[in-house]
């Protein structure tokens, strides 16, 4: 399949279902909203949300069933990119290419529009127009709150930030990348598969790809940091080596890091054997986590 025209198309439909569950950007307060809203459509690839979606259909589910959980998967992923870049955090000046969030509307403004962002994600979630069961709701807003809380990605950007700066082991280091970044991926294809119905061995498959794809994904980033153009990345390049930051080129070398996640690649494509050729966009997906240039 060709991945591109793929990525574009689900792109366009989660941005307008995001567009429709957002609150206005003139709805009073209206510094708020329109904060909330310019980072979510600040650009972005999406991942999260389509990998969601394909995990949905990669075990026979109806990806329009998964839309508001896709849709609370971003809102989220956007709310830790707001923290994220605040100075209490990274102090970053850009993000996908423009300012940030605190850049433009203050950073008591940016807080809140993080804290909204993530309240508004449980309130479409638990939605009972949602076209889902209640005890499927259930099931994804418990998997996607862990995700996001003090066991998953929270917990590994506080290891993260006390890392700066330190030598670690190499657990410590497979935590903040499992946890920070690995979680809400993971969690994005379980809770598609829950949408979409799958059994226990389809439900199997899903997490053992999301689990290397996501550890993928940050190897990527963090050699990207090092070897990415800043125009394509949209942020600024050798930030985690200026900040001291636990990485996985840092501790292993860029050689062995790009074979790292090459390897988690290949293992996250062949966990996907058991649901045929409706994950090729799973697998296709993969390639390109470890692949791309920004």
């Amino acid at each position: 399949m060709d991945l591109k025209p793929y990525l574009q198309e689900r792109q366009q439909r989660i941005d307008q279902a995001l567009a429709a569950s957002l609150p206005g950007a003139d709805l009073l307060p209206a510094s708020l909203h329109r904060s909330m809203r310019y980072s979510v459509f600040a650009g972005g690839k999406r991942l999260r949300p389509i990998l969601l979606l394909a995990a949905c259909e990669a075990v026979g589910g109806d990806p329009e069933r998964a839309m508001p959980a896709a849709c609370a998967m971003e809102m989220i992923h956007t709310y830790s990119l707001i923290h994220d870049d605040l100075p209490a955090m990274d102090n970053d000046d850009f993000r996908r290419g423009q300012p940030t969030n605190h850049k433009v509307f203050g950073e008591a403004i940016a807080i809140l529009a993080g804290d909204g962002l993530l309240t508004e994600a449980f309130l479409l979630l638990a939605a009972p127009s949602a076209p889902l069961p209640a005890e499927i709701r259930c099931q994804v807003i418990r998997l996607i709150a862990k995700a996001a809380g003090s066991l998953g990605m929270v917990g590994g950007q506080v290891v993260d930030m006390e890392s700066e700066g330190k030598t670690i082991d190499f657990p410590t280091l497979e935590f903040i990348h499992t946890h920070k970044t690995g979680a809400l991926i993971l969690a994005s294809l379980q809770a598609g598969g829950v949408i979409g119905g799958a059994d226990q061995s389809a439900y199997a498959s899903l997490t053992a790809y999301g689990t290397a794809a996501g550890l993928a994904f940050q190897i990527a980033d963090d050699i990207l940091d090092i070897v990415g153009e800043q125009e394509l990345l949209g942020k600024d390049v050798g930030s985690d080596q200026a900040r001291g930051k636990a990485t996985y080129p840092a501790f292993l070398g860029l050689a062995e890091a790009r074979s790292r996640a090459s390897e988690l690649r290949d293992q996250a494509i062949a966990a996907l054997a058991p649901l045929g050729g409706a994950a090729d966009p799973l697998r296709q997906i993969a390639h390109y986590i470890v692949d791309r240039s920004s």
